[in-house]
C-alpha cells in the first residue's frame, strides 16, 4: 500500500516489541471532540466529499420516523437514498482501489454477488457517558506486559467503558477497541442462524437462539480495568430450534486478560442432562451450530484472546462496506437467504474509512487460519469484514458484518453475520433478527448470580 503503510507497519512494530503507545498526552487527547470525533474518527469528511463530515450521527429515532422499541425491525432513516452504482463482476476493476481483497473475491466467485453503492452515512452515535470516558482512556489506558516484563497485550488496564484506545497507536489497540466497544450494559436477544449448503432450501437448516449479557466493561459503577476482577463479559447462548438442538446452554466467563486466566466456558448437554467445562469454545473450535464454517473467535466478528496472532497495523483507507443496512434487517428470512448469497437487491454498501489490522499466526501456536486481515470502521471500531486465509495462505473465507445504528439506545451494531466459504461454496447467515423479538438493551432484570453451571442446568430443563 505504499510507503506511508510501510512506516505505519515499522512504528507499530516497534510498539509492540517494547513499550505501549497508548496513553497519549493531554494535548492529544483534547482532540476528541474537535478535529476527532468522541469516539477517535476523522471528523472531517474525505477529500471530494464523498465521505462527509461526522455531524454527531444518530442519537435518537430519526424526525417523521415512526419507531416503536418493541416491534420487529428498524425503521431505515435513509429510505429515501437510492444508490449511486452496482458492483458488479464486470465493472469490479473500475473501483478496485476502495475493494477489500474479500469482496472482490465473492464478486469474482458468487454469480449472484454484488454490491448496491448508496451515499455514504455516517450514523454511529454513542451516549454522553461513553464519550466522557473516551477522554479519559485516551489518557490512562494501556496495553498489559506478560509476565516476562515484554508487552504482549493480552489485556487492558486503566480504561474502561467505551474505547480504551480512542487515539490508537498499533494494531493490537484497534482490535482491543472492537472487543471492549459499547453495546449497552445488559441486553437480552434472539437471533437466528442459517447454514446454507450449496443446493436446497436455504431456510431449511434455521437455528433459533436466545442470548443475553452482562457486558461488565460497560457497567457504570466501575471506575477503571482493574474493578472488573479480570471479567470483562458473562454470556449464556441457548438453542431454543430446532427440536434436536433445543436445551443445549453456553455459559462464557471471558477473560480480559487471558494471561491471568483464560475464558471459562460450561455446556449443558441435554442428552447427557449434565453440565461440563468446555474448553474447547475458543480460538478455532468451530462455532456453535454453525455447521463447522465459522470459528469460535470468529462470533461478532473476533472475540477472545489475541495471543495466538502477531498484529499488524496496515493503515487506514476509504473503502466500500455494508453499512446503514436497515433494509437487511427489515426484509423476511425468505426474501433475504437465498441459495449462494443473501439477496444482494436488500444490501447496502457505503465509502468509510476502515483500520485495517493483519493478524500472522505466531511461531509455535496452532490455528485453522494461518492470516486474517480485518477491517474496522472508524466511527465504532467494529469489524465489518474480514478474510481468512488457510494454512497455504490462500483465501478461504470472507466475513461481512452488516452494521445499523441503533439508535433508541445509542449504539452501533450489527444487522446480521455472513461467512463466506470460497472454497466449497456454503454460506453462513448468523444473527439475524430480522422476525425474531426486538433485542432488549436495557434488560436491567439481570444479575450476576444467574451466570453459574447450576443456573444454566436449570434453564436447559426447561
Amino acid at each position: 500500500m505504499g510507503k506511508m503503510t510501510a512506516l505505519l507497519a515499522s512504528a507499530c512494530a516497534l510498539a509492540l516489541a517494547g513499550t505501549a503507545l497508548a496513553k497519549v498526552p493531554a494535548d492529544v487527547a483534547a482532540r476528541l471532540g474537535n478535529d476527532l470525533t468522541p469516539y477517535g474518527a476523522e471528523l472531517a469528511g474525505n477529500k471530494d466529499g464523498s465521505i462527509p463530515a461526522w455531524d454527531g450521527g444518530l442519537s435518537a429515532p430519526p424526525a417523521g420516523v415512526a419507531f416503536d422499541p418493541n416491534a420487529k425491525g428498524y425503521p431505515d432513516p435513509f429510505a429515501g437514498d437510492a444508490p449511486l452504482f452496482t458492483i458488479t463482476s464486470g465493472n469490479a476493476g473500475q473501483y478496485a482501489d476502495k475493494l477489500t481483497d474479500g469482496y472482490k473475491a465473492l464478486l469474482a466467485k458468487r454469480a449472484n454477488y454484488k454490491m448496491p453503492v448508496y451515499p455514504t452515512r455516517r450514523s454511529c452515535a454513542y451516549p454522553s457517558f461513553v464519550y466522557d470516558a473516551n477522554k479519559k482512556n485516551a489518557t490512562v489506558g494501556e496495553l498489559l506486559k506478560g509476565p516476562d516484563g515484554q508487552l504482549d497485550g493480552n489485556g487492558v488496564s486503566g480504561a474502561i467503558m467505551g474505547a480504551p484506545f480512542p487515539i490508537p497507536s498499533n494494531g493490537l489497540e484497534v482490535v482491543w477497541n472492537h472487543t471492549l466497544r459499547y453495546r449497552s450494559f445488559k441486553l437480552t436477544r434472539q437471533f437466528a442462524a442459517f447454514p446454507v449448503q450449496t443446493s436446497g432450501d436455504p431456510l431449511s437448516g434455521k437455528i433459533t437462539f436466545q442470548d443475553e449479557a452482562i457486558l461488565r466493561w460497560s457497567d457504570p459503577s466501575k471506575a477503571r480495568a482493574e474493578d472488573l476482577n479480570n471479567i470483562s463479559l458473562l454470556y449464556i447462548s441457548n438453542t431454543v430450534a430446532p427440536a434436536r438442538l433445543a436445551g443445549n446452554v453456553i455459559l462464557v466467563h471471558e477473560s480480559l486478560n487471558a494471561a491471568v486466566e483464560p475464558r471459562k466456558a460450561w455446556q449443558y448437554n441435554p442428552g447427557t442432562r449434565r453440565v461440563r467445562r468446555a474448553p474447547d469454545i475458543s480460538y478455532d473450535n468451530p462455532g456453535t451450530n454453525t455447521d463447522g464454517m465459522s470459528t469460535s473467535d470468529a462470533f461478532d466478528g473476533y472475540n477472545g484472546a489475541p495471543d495466538r496472532y502477531d498484529w499488524m497495523m496496515v493503515g487506514k483507507s476509504e473503502k466500500f462496506v455494508a453499512y446503514n443496512n436497515n433494509k437487511l434487517t427489515n426484509a423476511s428470512y425468505a426474501d433475504l437467504v437465498l441459495n449462494s448469497t443473501l439477496n444482494q437487491d436488500l444490501m447496502r454498501y457505503e465509502l468509510h474509512r476502515v483500520w485495517t489490522v493483519q493478524a500472522t499466526l505466531r511461531p509455535g501456536t496452532r490455528h485453522i487460519y494461518s492470516r486474517r486481515v480485518k477491517h474496522f470502521d472508524e466511527d465504532s471500531y467494529a469489524l465489518l469484514s474480514a478474510e481468512l486465509y488457510d494454512g497455504r495462505g490462500e483465501l478461504w473465507r470472507v466475513q461481512e458484518e452488516p452494521q445499523i445504528a441503533y439508535y433508541h439506545v445509542p449504539a452501533c451494531g450489527l444487522a446480521g453475520e455472513m461467512v463466506y466459504d470460497l472454497q466449497d461454496g456454503r454460506y453462513l447467515a448468523g444473527s439475524l433478527r430480522n422476525e425474531e423479538t426486538p433485542v432488549n438493551y436495557n434488560a436491567t432484570e439481570l444479575n450476576e448470580a444467574r451466570y453459574t453451571p447450576d443456573a444454566i442446568r436449570r434453564l436447559g430443563v426447561r
